[in-house]
């Protein structure tokens, strides 16, 4: 089927090279600085593994929000494809990347005034915006219309719900995520947190639980109070090059909630650099946070 519209976003999305290039979704790459030397994210497992490899060996990672001018060197060559371009971009919650893709979105129309450009603000990190890239390819595969998938992103992408947790809460208090007393009292105690994104995409600590099994758990029990119709769709995890326990991980939760399959990957190197080696996680089309989001309004 023809199709009417180009598909972007940003490796922060945690999707691989390989599934992007199969499903031509097109990734700005992002940068990050480790150990004082600037680096660029490739989406590939195996630049992640020595990616985490680094950071547990003590290097030291900094990440920056996409600048405007990564975004107006990046549209351009898909602007040969003489179709509208729809951007998905890392949540607005997380980052300021969002932010950067409207400031030069203006500035790349004043260029390029024949370019039909959508920006979408997935209020998502990681996995839980490259779930909702899969569904906007699938959209396009349909041939839905730009306006027509832009929509579908709008109306759902508090749909794509996560939940992560570690037992290594170091990374988390360097990013301020926790403080240093609860981090010692954690690893003291054997304390695991749950997060996850609240209807804004602020990562956000939900519950504590006392061992990787019981957290493990909790995790499932919630996911299948949430899932919406799991039977029929995917469950997606993410790892920071920890697949044992992202399998472990996984299979308690498909047990508990009845998902039809996962999707292993990586966590990447932007949320990656603030949680550190360890942390898995798990996403899913459920309706929590779009129950929060409407309990917010009242």
């Amino acid at each position: 089927m023809e199709q009417k519209f180009v598909f972007a976003t940003d490796s922060g999305c945690d999707l691989t090279a390989d599934v992007c290039r199969e499903r031509a979704i097109y990734p700005l790459m992002m940068r990050y600085e480790m150990d004082g030397a600037d680096c660029v994210d490739t989406m590939r497992p195996e630049d992640l593994h020595n990616f985490f490899t680094k950071m547990g060996n003590g290097s030291v990672v900094h990440t920056s929000a996409v600048n405007v001018g990564e975004y107006l060197a990046f549209w351009p060559e898909l602007l040969k494809q003489h179709l509208p371009i729809v951007h998905l971009a890392m949540g607005s919650g997380i980052s300021g990347t969002y932010q950067n893709a409207l400031l030069a979105r203006d500035q790349f129309l004043q260029d390029h005034p024949e370019a039909e450009l959508y920006i979408v603000d997935s209020l998502g990190a990681s996995m839980s915006y490259g779930m909702l890239a899969l569904a906007a390819a699938d959209l396009r595969d349909e041939g839905k219309t730009a306006q027509e998938a832009v929509a579908w992103l709008e109306e759902n992408r508090l749909l794509a719900c996560p939940y992560y947790t570690t037992g290594d809460l170091s990374y988390l208090y360097r990013g301020g995520r926790v403080s240093r007393a609860g981090m010692v009292v954690a690893h003291t105690l054997n304390i695991w947190p749950i997060l996850n994104l609240n209807p804004a995409g602020e990562l956000k600590v939900v519950e504590k639980c006392r061992g990787r099994k019981r957290t493990y758990a909790r995790i499932a029990e919630i996911i299948r109070d949430e899932a919406i119709d799991p039977q029929n769709h995917t469950l997606y995890v993410c790892h920071a090059d920890d697949r044992e326990q992202a399998e472990i991980f996984a299979e308690q939760i498909r047990e508990t909630a009845g998902f039809k399959d996962i999707f292993y990957s990586y966590i990447g190197t932007i949320i990656g650099a603030h949680t550190g080696p360890g942390l898995v996680s798990a996403y899913y089309f459920g309706n929590g946070r779009k129950r929060a989001a409407e309990a917010e309004k009242k």
